[in-house]
């Protein structure tokens, strides 16, 4: 009973032991994994060819709408306002010569009349003093043979007589200003500001009477920095005609004029460091032009663009693709990345503007590359994106590239 007990405990364990011996058999006999090289493709990247493009710069600035003229009429005579025209109000427009306000006249017709009359006494006074030269004259002539003297041909009353006539004459001319001046005319085409005066009001000479603002030009004073000043060409710019598009809101619609830089103030400011441009637009009340084009007014904030640059050949690339340092990455021929530094003309949130450092069909990358370096390997969209371009065993350690870093990055 006890042999068979034991042989019942004991053929479990064998079959444990067996089991394992085959499970160490199995191990030792086990062939370790053959090793595959690890295909490591380039980074894909996107880059074009560049050339060169002409490009004339355009500055923006802004500014108000100014008149050329601004003048405030004042009075040459005293008087009592006895009418006024009927443009003669707040916003009336007039043409030039019109008769804006008319002055009592009845005084200065007397001071005419008085006048008049001292000068026909003075003519018939120097024309009786003629008479008398020509008497004593014919009489010393008589008597004497000897040549007379000045006082005895009456010279010196002629010559007073002459002298009152020229009088006469100049106070005629005054009396003549004087009521002409009892009338205040426009003296250009504008619009009236400000009117100071009205019916039955007594003004003294000097008191102003209105502000007018001339309508035939306008001008725009633009601020310009320094830094944007490289970018117009003065010695061509000022004159040429339609060279500053004005841009503003009016009634609710975006409308543009065309103007014309005509000067520089020639002072740069010392406050705000800006140097300012003036430009002209003729009739901005469309007054004598294009009627269905709305008008300009004084005091509307307008945008300008000037377009006065000479023109220059560079390469136009996105923003995106300078870099902090002022680099760029292209591509050699090598499918390899270049750092390569370049001289910028100008940027603006879409573009730069690049005058030096890459060449005609350089290939320059217009797509973001993390952590750049030179030699790095890079394959394009039109290559074989299947064919590798670098095949190392697994076991064999990669270089990191952060070994090759440019300060800056």
């Amino acid at each position: 009973m006890k042999n068979t007990a034991l042989a019942k405990a004991g053929i479990p364990l064998i079959i444990v032991l067996i089991a394992i011996v085959f499970t160490v058999v199995l191990v030792k006999s086990k062939q370790p994994p053959e090793k595959q090289p690890t295909e490591v493709k380039a980074f894909l990247v996107d880059a074009a060819p560049v050339s060169r493009q002409t490009v004339t710069f355009n500055v923006t600035s802004q500014g108000n709408v100014l008149p050329s003229h601004s003048t405030e009429l004042s009075a040459q005579v005293s008087g009592k306002v006895v009418s006024m025209a009927d443009a003669f109000v707040a916003g009336g427009m007039f043409n030039k010569g019109d008769v804006l306000l008319t002055l009592e006249q009845q005084d200065y017709e007397t001071e005419l009349s008085l006048a008049e009359a001292e000068l026909a006494q003075a003519q018939a006074a120097l024309t009786e003093e003629l008479a008398r030269a020509e008497v004593a004259k014919t009489e010393w002539r008589s008597v004497n043979s000897v040549v007379p003297p000045e006082l005895g041909l009456r010279k010196p009353q002629l010559a007073r007589e002459q002298a009152n006539v020229k009088a006469a004459k100049a106070k005629l001319e005054r009396a003549n200003r004087n009521l002409n001046r009892t009338q205040i005319r426009a003296p250009y085409n504008g619009l009236v500001v400000q009117r100071n005066v009205d019916i039955g009001q007594f003004i003294s000479i000097g008191s102003p009477v209105a502000t007018v603002y001339s309508t035939d030009v306008a001008e725009i004073r633009l601020p310009v920095a320094d830094s944007d000043m490289a970018f117009i060409d003065l010695a061509q710019g000022i004159g040429q005609q339609n060279n500053v598009t004005l841009q503003a809101r009016v009634n609710g619609s975006v409308r543009q004029w065309q103007a014309s830089l005509v000067r520089s103030e020639g002072v740069l400011d010392a406050a705000s460091r800006v140097s300012y441009l003036v430009a002209r637009l003729a009739d901005p009340y469309r007054r004598e032009s294009n009627q269905n084009q709305p008008p300009l007014r004084f005091g509307q904030f307008v945008e300008a663009t000037i377009s006065a640059g000479e023109q220059r050949s560079l390469f136009v690339l996105p923003r995106s693709v300078l870099r902090l340092d002022q680099t760029i990455l292209t591509v050699t021929p090598d499918n390899e990345i270049k750092i390569t530094p370049v001289e910028v003309a100008r940027t603006n949130a879409e573009q730069v503007y690049i005058s030096a450092g890459v060449k005609e069909g350089d290939k320059v990358v217009l797509s973001a590359v993390p952590n750049p370096y030179n030699g790095m390997k890079v394959r394009l969209p039109d290559e074989d994106a299947d064919a590798p371009a670098n095949t190392k065993p697994a076991t064999q350690d990669v270089p990191s590239k952060a070994d090759n870093l440019e300060v800056g990055e």
